[in-house]
This record gives C-alpha cells, structure tokens and sequence, in this order.
C-alpha cells in the first residue's frame, strides 16, 4: 500500500493536477512478478477520447518509471488516452536475452491489444525498440497503428561507450566479438545485436536474434510471415540523433550503419532496404515512414525532451 500511495502521488506531481481531477492512478500487475505497469490519469471529459491505446517499452538499465515524463506531454495533449508501461526486465535484468525478452513482451501485449479493438501506438525506447521490431515481426493480426522507435539500434551496435563497459568493463569494442558470437555471449542481450563491422561472417554465423530481425541471414520465416506481419503497421517513425552518446553508430536508430572501413552506409543503401528484406523499402514507398533527427540531445534525454515529443512523435500518436 505504501508503494501505491507513493506512486499516486509522485505521479500527480509530475503531471502537475490538482488531486481533485484525478479519477484514476493506479498499478496493475500483470503477473506475479509484477510486470506491468499501467497509469491512467482520466480528466472528466476524457470518457469520450478517440486517441489508440498507447504501449511503451523502456530500454537497458532502465526502469518503468523513466517514460513518465513523456506519458505527462501525452496526457496534456490527449487527456484521457491510456498509456500502459511495460515494466519487464528492468536495470539489469535487461541484460537477459533478446527472444526471452521479446517473449515476455508478447505476452503482456496481447492481454493488451485484446481490449483495444480501435488498435494501439508503440513507443519504444533503445533496446526496447529491438524489442518492439520483434514482436512486430512475431505478432501475427497486430492491431499497431504506429511504431515510434525512440533512439534505438535498429541496424546494430558498435562503439565504447557507457553502457557497453557497465556489462565489459575491461574491454573495447574491437574485442567483444570473441564474447558475444558464440552461444554463451547470445545469452546477453547486448551480443544480440552487437554487430562487428570487421567481422562481418562471425556475426551472421553466431548471432541469434539482429541476423534474423533483419534478414542479414535468410531464413525461412523472413520469407514467410515476418516481413508480412512487420507490414501491417500504418506509421513507422524513426527518431535519433548525432549527440545521443549511446547508440553507435547513431544513425543506427534510421537503419544507418557503418560499412567495414567504419564509414557510414545510410539507411537507404543498405542491402535489406534495396532488397526490401523486411519491409523497410515498402513502408518508405507507401510514405509511411518519418524519418527524425535532433541534435543536442543525450540518450538519456529522449523521451524527457519535450521537443522531441511535439516535432517528432505527437503528431502520430491520434
């Protein structure tokens, strides 16, 4: 009861109402781990709201709490939408495996989506938008409308930064890959993405999860469902930018990566946009693609920025 009481009240502080027009802040969970997080702030005329179901997913080492911020400017615009969180594998338990991770997700999303027959928007931070792409992919008969990639390593992950020596502390990204590309580095979320420029044959041989997302390594359900399932989406935004500090390189949150000389191949001469391996070139062709970059902002500043809130994501989120 404790933990409620102080949840209600750090959450009416920070969406700055009077006590007396909130009708609802509550947590639900979802398991008996505890693993999901819904706030719902309802104002008295929101009954009447049209706004989709919002779900949002945190990224690594985070928790439920850090998209706060951005579920205020929402209410503010849209009071009345519900904004659920999913609050699974939080600080370091986010190092657990990618599949495992997407797994847990799925099963969260669908007791969602099944009473949200008008459809619902993913919002999706760093790892979390790995995660969410995968569910997309999985999810056969998704209601997403749009899928807000917030900052996230959509293409890879390759550089030293602050979060890659937290889980390798004495070790540079020229050597990760003898870690990560063998069966035991798979079973830490970072190597599930870690993708070596200089070691291109390591990484479609021992990755598990980015080779297979991405169709860097053919495989039957690309061909099948995968691509298919990613296409029911109405709206894919893409936002990033060049002083995020974390994902590198940064314009791997566009699908942008680096080729093996560490120059940067844009997200539109890759070989699975012209291929159109998942989908990407056909989602760009049919115009359903936003494409966002500010600079000055630091990664963990994304969904905190009230900028990037108004010019990149609110506009899709109706």
């Amino acid at each position: 009861m404790l933990l409620l009481f102080f949840l209600r009240e750090t959450i009416e502080k920070l969406f700055f109402v009077e006590k007396k027009v909130v009708e609802k802040a509550q947590i639900f969970y979802f398991s008996e781990s505890n693993t999901l997080l819904q706030v719902k702030v309802l104002h008295s005329k929101c009954y009447l709201s049209k706004v989709k179901v919002i779900i949002m997913q945190n990224g690594s080492f985070q928790n439920s709490l850090t998209c706060l911020c951005m579920c205020k400017y929402h209410f503010n615009v849209h009071p009345g939408t519900e904004v659920t969180v999913i609050d699974l594998y939080d600080s370091w338990a986010s190092l657990e495996p990618m599949w495992k991770q997407v797994q847990g997700f799925k099963k969260a999303f669908d007791s969602i989506v099944q009473k949200a027959p008008d459809g619902v928007h993913l919002v999706c931070f760093s790892q979390g938008g790995l995660i969410c792409r995968a569910l997309l992919s999985m999810a056969p008969d998704h209601n997403v409308h749009t899928f807000v990639s917030l900052s996230s390593p959509l293409a890879g992950q390759y550089g030293d930064t602050e979060y890659l020596r937290k889980v390798f502390p004495d070790c540079t990204k020229k050597l990760v890959f003898h870690f990560c590309y063998n069966r035991v580095g798979q079973k830490v979320s970072i190597c599930n993405y870690w993708n070596d420029p200089h070691h291109r044959p390591r990484y479609l041989q021992g990755n598990s999860f980015l080779a297979m997302l991405n169709g860097d390594r053919p495989h039957n359900d690309m061909k099948g469902t995968w691509r298919e399932n990613f296409l029911r989406i109405k709206k894919l935004v893409l936002i990033g930018g060049p002083d995020d500090g974390v994902i590198t390189p940064w314009q791997s949150s566009h699908f942008g990566f680096y080729d093996s000389d560490e120059n940067i191949v844009e997200m539109r001469n890759q070989e699975t946009y012209k291929n159109d391996t998942f989908g990407l070139k056909m989602l760009d062709t049919r115009g359903d693609m936003s494409v966002c970059v500010h600079s000055g902002v630091k990664h963990i500043q994304w969904h905190s920025n009230y900028t990037v809130f108004s010019t990149c994501i609110e506009k899709w989120l109706t």
